[in-house]
């Protein structure tokens, strides 16, 4: 650094003094890591505020996983209690898929319409229902449908909590916050794995009611998106929030021009169609894109972990149970590396 500095001092066209050059280019050096050690103190002083609203929500991704994870360590209770055939089972356990596509078609308009905490308290309703319709049923119907409401609900949080923590987040520590999304969604899986071979599956249903109360609690002490509320026009409650967000005593002049900057360019930019994906231009990365969705679906690791504990069970009585807890383990360790 002390080369390339003397090196332009020397083929500079300033005759004065170098020792004075280099003393101020110091100097410019010192001020820059100053500047450079308050954005650090700032982000420490955003943390408590953006790591409990990122915590709030991210309860949105354990109650994904705690859906997911649902059927498959109560399928053999459940259908001697209710006297269910395996087509009958069948159809609770993939069921929540469908009220999770139908949730995660409507959940971009709903999240930009009332907003992402809004949207969070709406899906954390349907989950509640769903949850609810599960524990009280005495016969598929109701089952099924106590299903389909709690996959309508993640569907919905499939969108809105990986968003909002993205939108909440600083540059330097959005992709690491973002991440908790998935993590927690394996996290809500394994955990009703392993509680579903101790307890019965009516209490099953009951502790999944705890994410969702849990969202609905933390909602009122976090922000709304800064971001969204910029996009509406709440300008006072946008720099609100995103003060809250980063602190009583940051600065957060340059960054709320910057979200500001970024808003307006959208807006200015053509609206895009659905049928404008299939011009010329973009039908190679779109059938790339949709294809090696399809064949991740494709591969079955829905129905693996729907029915995972019966397909340990096939292989001897013992294995159900110890199959069932060693792949719940293996979800989260997997997914952390």
């Amino acid at each position: 650094m002390a080369i390339e500095e003397w090196k332009e001092i020397e083929n500079g066209d300033d005759d004065g003094n170098l020792e004075t050059q280099l003393l101020m280019k110091r100097e410019e050096g010192l001020e820059e890591d100053e500047e450079e050690e308050e954005e650090e103190v700032s982000s420490r002083r955003c943390n408590h505020m953006l790591y409990l609203s990122t915590s709030v929500a991210v309860c949105g991704s354990f109650q994904f996983g705690s859906c997911v994870g649902y059927s498959a360590p109560v399928e053999a209770a459940i259908r001697e209690d209710l006297n269910l055939s395996l087509s009958q089972y069948s159809m609770f356990g993939s069921i929540l898929t469908i009220g999770a596509m139908f949730g995660a078609i409507t959940s971009g308009r709903i999240a930009d319409y009332i907003g992402r905490k809004q949207a969070m308290r709406m899906s954390a309703c349907f989950c509640i229902l769903g949850w609810i319709a599960i524990f009280l049923s005495k016969e598929s119907v109701l089952l099924d449908i106590g299903r389909l409401l709690t996959g309508y609900g993640i569907g919905v949080f499939s969108y809105v909590v990986p968003i909002f923590i993205a939108e909440i987040a600083p540059k330097n520590l959005r992709g690491g916050l973002t991440t908790l999304n998935q993590l927690l969604i394996v996290m809500g899986a394994s955990v009703a794995f392993i509680l579903g071979t101790v307890v019965t599956w009516r209490t099953l249903a009951l502790t999944g009611l705890i994410p969702s109360f849990t969202l609905l609690v933390g909602l009122f002490f976090v922000p709304e998106s800064p971001r969204w509320l910029a996009k509406v026009g709440e300008e006072k409650e946008f720099l609100s929030a995103l003060q809250r967000l980063r602190g009583k005593n940051v600065n957060i002049s340059a960054e709320a021009i910057e979200i500001q900057d970024y808003i307006e360019t959208m807006r200015s930019l053509p609206k895009v169609k659905l049928v404008d994906l299939f011009q010329s231009i973009y039908v190679r990365p779109l059938m790339i894109g949709v294809g090696l969705m399809m064949f991740q679906q494709f591969g079955g690791i829905n129905g693996i972990g729907f029915f995972a504990s019966e397909t340990f069970a096939s292989a001897g009585p013992s294995a159900g149970k110890i199959g069932t807890i060693a792949y719940a383990c293996i979800q989260v360790l997997t997914d952390y590396n």
